[in-house]
């Protein structure tokens, strides 16, 4: 392992960065206390520019390199936390009861500060490296509001990297997936107001949670009978929301989910049917059934060119036997996936010896990843704009 010198004489503060925001998780769009931090930070290295406020609680550093070119590479981290009771039992556990770092983002934002604090150090670098720390990336939108509010028209970038940990048990392992890496994904409410009844003559009612039942099995014949066997889509019902008393056949009844999908056009054909259920439910039962579907997040496609530059760097860090370039495609999704839309990149994944899932109230990070994402998010700025000799 080539952790690069600066990073390793941080990995003590880059500890205590990680504790302290693991201990004070925000929620997207609250992140405060850790944009807060994360400013602080960068003016203490020395960054040469710092903003903040960029998606209401972004941070933007600039650290401009000792050569004098003009091209500039962005590298981005995330800062959210979910709303998830932890169960680690850690000393460093969240102290707000309901919220938990369960997906690593706390250790993304300590990777690109230590980052950081080793490209504004050494500046050993031509051009102009932009530090990007976005809020709310677990489904509310943040990397879209960094890009509403002009985050690549005010901090102009050639390209851009993003990098997830991975509780796969294999420490030090970089993996990337070209081209299509992660699932565009959608979000769906569905309300149904049927007639509610006493429970002792359902057939007064039109009974919205048997109706609900129905709706979510139908659903899933859209995955076996309407998208071709070769694509990838996943659809889950994962909320049913009805009544309130044993005695009372139920007036309404909601259901709420995710699709999960890599084609856009798979994506339409998909939304369609589920239209075309609900509106038939609906016709057939004497209903009312509402349909609300949203794009969330975009399916992240990683540049080739630069998913092997992102792997060349990583080598220098980790070697190249702990490479992976070619991993497979997985369903979930990712934000970062907006910005790649309007600026070319790629996202890798780096393993650690944690092997509990992400998103579980269990979920532990194995800290000795720190260092290495940290420098392999600094190496691929130097690989990317080298002095000249």
């Amino acid at each position: 392992m080539n952790i690069l010198p600066t990073i390793a004489a941080s990995k003590d503060e880059l500890e205590a960065i990680f504790r302290d925001l693991h201990a004070h998780p925000e929620i997207g769009f609250t992140e405060v206390r850790t944009s807060g931090i994360v400013a602080e930070k960068l003016r203490e290295y020395g960054v040469d520019e710092v903003h903040t406020g960029l998606g209401r609680t972004g941070v933007v550093g600039v650290i401009r390199g000792k050569g004098q070119g003009n091209r500039r590479v962005g590298l981005r981290a995330d800062m959210d936390a979910l709303p998830i009771h932890e169960a680690t039992g850690l000393d460093y556990a969240s102290t707000t009861p309901g919220v938990m770092h369960a997906c690593g983002h706390d250790s993304h934002t300590t990777m690109l500060l230590g980052a950081a604090k080793h490209l504004a150090a050494t500046r050993d670098f031509d051009g102009t490296a932009v530090v990007v720390f976005q809020p709310a990336e677990e489904g509310l939108g943040g990397a879209r509001q960094m890009l509403a509010d002009g985050l690549f028209d005010q901090f102009p970038c050639d390209e851009i990297f993003g990098m997830h940990n991975a509780p796969n048990g294999k420490p030090g392992k970089v993996g990337i997936c070209k081209g299509a890496a992660m699932a565009g994904a959608a979000f769906f409410d569905i309300n149904i107001k049927g007639k509610g009844s006493h429970a002792a003559r359902p057939s007064d009612s039109k009974d919205s949670l048997i109706i609900a039942a129905s709706l979510a099995s139908e659903l899933q014949t859209i995955l076996s009978r309407n998208v071709p066997a070769q694509e990838v889509v996943v659809l889950s019902v994962t909320q049913l929301h009805a009544g309130s008393a044993y005695n009372i056949v139920p007036e309404t009844a909601t259901l709420a989910g995710t699709v999960r999908y890599f084609k856009d056009e798979i994506y339409a054909l998909a939304a369609a049917r589920m239209q075309a259920i609900c509106d038939g439910m609906a016709v057939m039962h004497d209903v009312e059934i509402t349909l609300e579907l949203r794009n969330v997040f975009d399916v992240l496609i990683n540049d080739d060119e630069l998913s092997d530059v992102y792997m060349q760097a990583a080598g220098d860090i980790v070697g190249t036997e702990n490479l992976d370039p070619n991993t497979p495609p997985v369903t979930g999704s990712e934000d970062f996936a907006d910005m790649l839309r309007v600026i070319p990149g790629a996202y890798c994944t780096v393993g650690h010896a944690g092997t509990v899932g992400l998103h579980n109230p269990g979920y532990v990070l194995d800290t000795s990843v720190l260092p290495v994402g940290a420098s392999v998010m600094a190496r691929v700025v130097e690989r990317r704009l080298p002095l000249s000799a």
